[in-house]
């Protein structure tokens, strides 16, 4: 009998850097076991020039990557998520809607790289430390006993996850 899928949603407000790397990364790592996806609570309506960048030249997933709102996985018929993580500190503080499959949550707080000023090397190095923090997470989740944990420790091993000091290149 093949593996479940676990479906992972990846919020944050604008959509379009850390979320958008996120959903890649588990897409590219999860190897099927593992299903990305991502959302914003005010999507910015395009994907940040510097994430699709950095993605394609790592040889990552980026085709069909867009910046949209998390309401489209909050409606009726929308895919269950069985993990969903906030990964900027405003979208963890905004009100969230009711996710269909009441799936594990935490805060995987990582600095904007979108936010960072300066040279174009310089936000480059932003976006490839965002992307080694979430991958440093995002491969302790991979490596979790998913399907022998009970939902309480679960939910505490992703949230330790997230309170963990991620590591910068």
């Amino acid at each position: 009998m093949p593996e479940r899928t676990y479906n992972v949603l990846f919020l944050c407000t604008g959509n379009s850097a850390r979320s958008i790397l996120a959903e890649s990364l588990v897409n590219h790592l999860g190897k099927g076991r593992f299903r990305g996806y991502s959302a914003g609570s005010f999507p910015k309506g395009q994907v940040h020039p510097l994430s699709l960048e950095l993605l394609a030249s790592l040889g990552l997933p980026h085709e069909g990557a867009r910046s949209k709102s998390w309401d489209e996985f909050a409606k009726p018929g929308a895919a269950a998520m069985d993990f969903v993580f906030t990964v900027c500190d405003q979208a963890a503080g905004e009100v969230c809607p009711i996710w269909p499959g009441n799936p594990v949550t935490a805060h995987w707080g990582i600095p904007d790289p979108a936010a960072v000023a300066g040279s174009r090397d310089v936000q480059m190095k932003a976006f490839r430390d965002a992307l080694h923090a979430l991958q440093s997470r995002i491969g302790l989740l991979l490596h979790l006993p998913v399907e022998t944990l009970d939902r309480m420790t679960l939910e505490q091993k992703v949230r330790d996850i997230g309170r963990a000091q991620a590591p910068t290149a």
